[in-house]
């Protein structure tokens, strides 16, 4: 490193953000994640033993996952390299790689290659670096908010150790605060307070976000004016003008989104509204496609309640078709109505295991229309046999007459089984009635 590249590193650290100055830097001073990093648990000796393989930091943001890497990087005999993969391309790799070679050839030393937001590689990019994990010239650590078994290569997951990173817990977003406050690393040349209130707000608005909390704690301090005994007061209204809206676990292209959505489906065929209707809070407050959720209730409607309530899916699709015309904020108030009727309302999925049924036995055996049931309405139909003998249903008492319309080969076969939940009900009571069965 040459004199220029010292000062604008030194210049970089002055300026860098709180969260980043405040980054630990051995394992004794990370907050949170004891999980993983308990002295007890596979990871912490790893780190301490400095025998790490390969390993994937999946979480949230702000929860650790760059600042695990960093401790590793301190803490490491092996070379350590980092690259991002929103920026970094195949010219960086071949790189790293090249560099690797040489360290292991030359001192027999391994190299570590943290990619950070490790899912946004392609898969080509990916295969890339799979050889050279595999033989040893690279150990990876990766770093990503999406789900790595849908977003990494299935190979590279086979070889690496997957770690879960969890939200922090308000306690341990309150030490951080008080550390960006009051430690020398921190902010403490600023001589500011923070009032227990404003603590507790930010600790618990923070969504278990350390990087969303500690933004807030900066801006308020560099935002706010000394009172008359010389000290910044981080008081709750400051604290709540530093972070105007709660932080929400929720991406629309991650698996956040498909976990939010699947307990809002599975809320509503549970029957407990109150679950639901705060799902569907949670996607709206993140800012969801109206669209999207109103096609998932009318699936719900279908699929989950059927004909316990055929008015559920009238519901939802009239919930739909509104929510496409009037568009929010009023549109909640419309889903909410469609959710909560569709929680509320009898269930029954047999309408589902009919079609599902329904579909096996057409893929696996071959049949033929009965002869009856043919089409009778052309010249010649009779000749062929087409249409003759059939009982037309409204002639007969109750609109109804016993007569074959499953095909010979399927003969017996039932596909809809009514439950007894809502008009399902009477659906099988009107059944036994007109057919004596």
């Amino acid at each position: 490193m040459d004199l220029f590249d010292y000062v604008r590193e030194t210049n970089m650290e002055k300026e860098a953000p709180l969260a980043s100055r405040l980054r630990p830097t051995t394992l004794d001073e990370v907050v949170g994640q004891q999980h993983i990093i308990g002295k007890d648990k596979l990871l912490y000796r790893a780190i301490k033993a400095d025998k790490l393989g390969s390993i994937i930091f999946y979480g949230p943001p702000g929860t650790g996952k760059t600042t695990l890497a960093k401790v590793i990087a301190n803490t490491t005999s092996a070379e350590f390299r980092q690259i991002n993969a929103t920026v970094a391309g195949k010219k960086d790799m071949e790189e790293v790689v090249k560099h690797a070679k040489e360290m292991l050839g030359m001192y027999q030393k391994k190299t570590i290659l943290f990619v950070d937001e490790i899912h946004r590689f392609n898969k080509g990019q990916q295969d890339y670096l799979l050889p050279f994990v595999e033989d040893g010239t690279l150990i990876l650590i990766g770093a990503t908010t999406e789900n790595p078994y849908f977003e990494v290569n299935g190979a590279l997951i086979s070889r690496s150790s997957i770690f879960e990173l969890q939200p922090l817990d308000k306690e341990d977003i309150k030490v951080l605060i008080r550390r960006a406050v009051y430690d020398e690393k921190g902010m403490a040349a600023f001589h500011a307070e923070i009032d227990e209130e404003a603590l507790e707000f930010l600790a618990d608005i923070a969504g278990g976000d350390a990087r969303n909390a500690l933004n807030a704690v900066e801006l308020g301090i560099l935002t706010t004016e000394r009172s008359v005994d010389g000290k910044i007061h981080i008081t709750l209204p400051v604290a709540s003008e530093c972070i105007q809206k709660r932080v929400v676990r929720y991406d629309k292209t991650g698996d956040n989104h498909y976990d939010t959505i699947s307990a809002f489906i599975k809320s509503m065929r549970g029957s407990d509204p109150d679950a639901a209707i705060y799902y569907l809070a949670k996607m709206l407050y993140a800012g969801e496609d109206i669209k999207f959720i109103a096609r998932r209730i009318m699936i719900c409607a279908s699929e989950d309640v059927g004909n316990a309530d055929p008015m559920a899916l009238t519901v939802a699709v009239s919930a739909a078709q509104a929510v496409e015309r009037i568009g929010m904020p009023e549109s909640q108030i419309i889903l909410s109505q469609a959710v909560s009727y569709v929680a509320c309302a009898p269930k029954s999925n047999a309408a589902c295991n009919a079609i599902f049924s329904a579909m096996e036995s057409v893929k696996n055996k071959k049949t033929t229309v009965p002869s009856h049931l043919q089409d009778a309405h052309y010249k010649g139909s009779a000749k062929l046999g087409h249409g003759v003998g059939y009982k037309y249903a409204h002639d007969y008492p109750n609109h109804y007459v016993d007569q074959q319309y499953l095909p010979d080969e399927i003969l017996g076969e039932k596909f809809y089984i009514p439950t007894e939940n809502g008009y399902e009900k009477q659906i099988t009571e009107h059944l036994k009635k007109i057919t004596g069965n």
